[in-house]
C-alpha cells in the first residue's frame, strides 16, 4: 500500500513538473513572438548598425520595432496608417518593413509625443504617402498623407521654433479637445489626449476593433518613465494616463492576452504588464513625495 502511495505521489510530482515546464515553454515561445530584439532606449545611436523588426500584434496592427520609439501599423484595403515614425535616419528602412506589410499607400500619421525618436521621420513619410484623391486637390492640397497630432503636440513644435524641429515635422492636422475618433480600415480609431504626461501634447491611440492601443512613452518596457519637465510633463499626469489606458483594457484568461498594448519603447504588453507599471510609477511618486515633505 505503501509503495503504491509513493508511485501516484511521485506520478504526481512528475506530471506536475512536466505541467509547469510546459508551461514554461509555452509562455517563453509568446514571448519570443511578442518581444522585439531592440527594445532598449538608446542615447545617439550608430543609424548604421541599428536593425529594424516587424512584429504581428493581433487584428490588422503590427509593430515596427528598433528605429527608435516603437512603431504601429495599421493596414488593409484604405491604405496605411502610421502611428509615429522613428528616427529621420531610419527612415528607408522603417519603409522597406511597412512594404513587407503592405503595399497600399500610407494615409494616416499620428503622432504620440514629441520626442525625435517618434516624429523624426515626419516629413519623409508625409511625402511618401498619398490621400484618396485625383491629382493635387482642392485648393492645391498636396497628394501626401494626413499628419495628426493633439494640437498641444503643435503648439509644443512652433514653441521650440524650426531652428530645432523643421516646420515639414509639424502635424497640420489637430485637434484640441480630449479626443479624436474616425475610421480607418473598417476600423474604428481613437486618438486619447493625456495632458501634462510626458509632454503636454501626448496622446494614446487605439484601435478598437483590433482591440490594441499605441501608448507613447506614457507607457515604456524598458525603463522609468521619461518626464519632459521643460514641456508640460508631470508624472501625476502619466499615473492619470495610465489609470484611463487600464480603464478601457480588457483582459483575456487569468489576465493574460485580451487588449494589447505597444509601449513607447519594448515588448508587446496586456493590462497585468500595465498594471505592475502603474503601481510601480505611483509607489515612486508617492515615497518621493514623502521624502519631499520631510525636507529629506
Amino acid at each position: 500500500m505503501k509503495n503504491s502511495l509513493h508511485k501516484i505521489s511521485v506520478l504526481v510530482t512528475v506530471a506536475l513538473l512536466l505541467a509547469a515546464a510546459f508551461t514554461v515553454l509555452m509562455s517563453a515561445q509568446q514571448a519570443q513572438i511578442r518581444t522585439p530584439r531592440q527594445t532598449m532606449y538608446l542615447v545617439n545611436p550608430d543609424f548604421s548598425k541599428l536593425e529594424v523588426q516587424t512584429l504581428p500584434v493581433q487584428g490588422n496592427i503590427h509593430l515596427i520595432a528598433g528605429a527608435g520609439g516603437n512603431i504601429a501599423i495599421q493596414s488593409g484595403e484604405d491604405g496605411v496608417l502610421m502611428v509615429d515614425t522613428g528616427y529621420e535616419k531610419m527612415a528607408d528602412k522603417i519603409l522597406a518593413a511597412v512594404r513587407k506589410i503592405s503595399n497600399k499607400p500610407i494615409r494616416d500619421i499620428i503622432n504620440t509625443t514629441l520626442a525625435d525618436d517618434h516624429t523624426g521621420g515626419n516629413a519623409i513619410f508625409v511625402k511618401a504617402g498619398s490621400v484618396n484623391q485625383a491629382g493635387p486637390g482642392i485648393g492645391g492640397r498636396p497628394n501626401q498623407a494626413a499628419l495628426i497630432a493633439n494640437g498641444e503636440l503643435l503648439r509644443l513644435m512652433t514653441e521650440i521654433g524650426p531652428e530645432k524641429i523643421n516646420v515639414d515635422r509639424w502635424p497640420p492636422k489637430t485637434f484640441l479637445t480630449r479626443s479624436m475618433d474616425f475610421y480607418s480600415n473598417d476600423e474604428p480609431v481613437v486618438i486619447l489626449h493625456i495632458p501634462e504626461a510626458v509632454t503636454a501634447g501626448d496622446s494614446m491611440v487605439w484601435f478598437r476593433k483590433s482591440d490594441v492601443i499605441v501608448t507613447g512613452e506614457i507607457f515604456n518596457e524598458t525603463s522609468y518613465p521619461f518626464i519632459d519637465l521643460e514641456h508640460g510633463g508631470n508624472i501625476s499626469g502619466i499615473i492619470e494616463g495610465l489609470n484611463q489606458l487600464l480603464e478601457i483594457m480588457v483582459p483575456k484568461h487569468l489576465q493574460e492576452g485580451g487588449t494589447m498594448v505597444i509601449p513607447g519603447h519594448g515588448r508587446i504588453g496586456d493590462e497585468h504588464d500595465v498594471l505592475e507599471y502603474r503601481d510601480m510609477v505611483t509607489i515612486i511618486r508617492n515615497r518621493v513625495q514623502n521624502a519631499i515633505n520631510k525636507k529629506m
